[in-house]
């Protein structure tokens, strides 16, 4: 059997090395975009952006040890199913038995900042780079477009390099979605008391300058000089290569719990999806995605058991988990959190910025978020796991 996997990220070098673990020694090729294999994404943000790690530092190991046909700079153009054929950019067509779809995410635009010298994305490793090289010339001025995790994380390391940083969201609270509108305004005062500039509940309005950016002019009528502009304002999933394929889109790829894509509504035995692109039925909860590195990783060895043994597959049914290293705190969430859930901090204050919080549901421990508490949020992660009662006891 002859497996595809279309994506040469995390997720997919994660899904062949599931499927040799689980015993396919049949042929595997894997297409990537980028001109390079697979890399780790977390130290965009922070190690590398501030200089403690070069760019060969991100590089995940053991691609070259899986008998693995390496196609690496070449983007997917569509999806014969009929035909069981990826058709790559410029005609080139690639036959399979079994498909992984791992195309993954990308970094959102502000159509206004489109075009501009000076604003960065930064999703990419070379985005990274070019964002470093930006940050080292002089000492900049920077603004960041959303606060989201990327946003804050970049937030985090250029108050470290010593730069200037103001940070402007258009909702009222930070990372809400991520922690809960309750611990936001932590998020909030910890960056504040670490210099960055946080304007909350405000929109960008317009940009000026001649060809690079010198400033933005925001919905409040303020205006923020700024020489680097890194726009952080979440990701999209890359699907408009399936666009007319068959396959079901929204948000994302449409499939089962054992991560089988849909197409028409049905769910096909040799299509499956990894990583960000797949919106799941997850038991419980219904369809879900998750951006997130344990996902990928999780993902990618489900979604091999379920080419490999179908229906004797269990269902994908993860403990989500996420973690964010931001000033001085390492931010940790585990399981899936909703607003009107039950919440009370279990241990430590928030004052302290030390601190577990627990969330529940119907009586059942549903998601955990933790300040500086790394040990007792991964306990948290096997009570959920375990279906713990609320509150927990830790």
């Amino acid at each position: 059997m002859h497996v595809v996997v279309v994506g040469g990220s995390l997720a997919g070098l994660r899904t062949a090395e599931a499927l040799r673990k689980q015993g396919h020694d049949d042929r595997i090729t894997v297409v990537g975009a980028e001109p390079r294999l697979p890399y780790d994404r977390p130290p965009l943000s922070k190690q590398l952006l501030t200089g403690k790690v070069g760019a060969d530092a991100t590089a995940l190991g053991g691609a070259d040890d899986l008998g693995v046909e390496w196609l690496l700079g070449r983007t997917a153009s569509g999806l014969d199913l009929d035909r069981r054929r990826v058709v790559l950019a410029g005609g080139e067509q690639i036959g399979f038995d079994a498909l992984v779809l791992a195309t993954g995410s990308r970094a959102r635009r502000l159509p206004l900042l489109e075009g501009w010298t000076g604003v960065h994305l930064l999703r990419t490793l070379d985005d990274a780079l070019a964002l470093r090289q930006a940050l080292d010339h002089g000492s900049p001025r920077v603004l960041v477009v959303g606060a989201g995790v990327v946003g804050l994380e970049v937030a985090s390391s250029a108050r470290t390099l010593g730069l200037e940083v103001t940070v402007v969201e258009l909702a009222g609270a930070p990372l809400a979605r991520v922690v809960g509108e309750r611990l936001a305004p932590v998020v909030a005062e910890m960056h504040r008391e670490h210099g960055v500039d946080l304007r909350l509940g405000v929109s960008v309005e317009a940009v000026e300058g001649s060809g690079r950016v010198e400033a933005l002019r925001l919905g409040d009528g303020s205006r923020v000089a700024a020489d680097v502009v890194v726009v952080g304002v979440g990701a999209e999933a890359v699907t408009d290569w399936l666009e007319g394929s068959g396959v079901d889109i929204a948000d994302g790829v449409s499939c089962d719990s054992r991560l089988r894509v849909r197409a028409g509504g049905r769910p096909l035995p040799h299509l499956v999806a990894a990583g960000d692109l797949a919106r799941w039925d997850l038991p419980g909860l219904g369809p879900t995605r998750l951006e997130h590195w344990t996902n990928a990783v999780e993902s990618a060895a489900a979604a091999a058991a379920t080419l490999l043994r179908g229906d004797e597959a269990p269902a994908y049914d993860p403990v989500a988990y996420v973690w964010s290293d931001q000033h001085d705190r390492k931010i940790q969430v585990v399981g899936l959190h909703r607003p009107g859930d039950e919440s009370e901090v279990v241990e430590g204050s928030l004052g302290d910025r030390r601190f577990v919080a627990a969330f529940g549901r119907g009586g059942r421990l549903v998601a955990g978020v933790g300040f500086g508490r790394p040990a007792k949020v991964m306990a948290l992660r096997r009570l959920i796991a375990e279906g713990a009662p609320y509150p927990p006891e830790l």
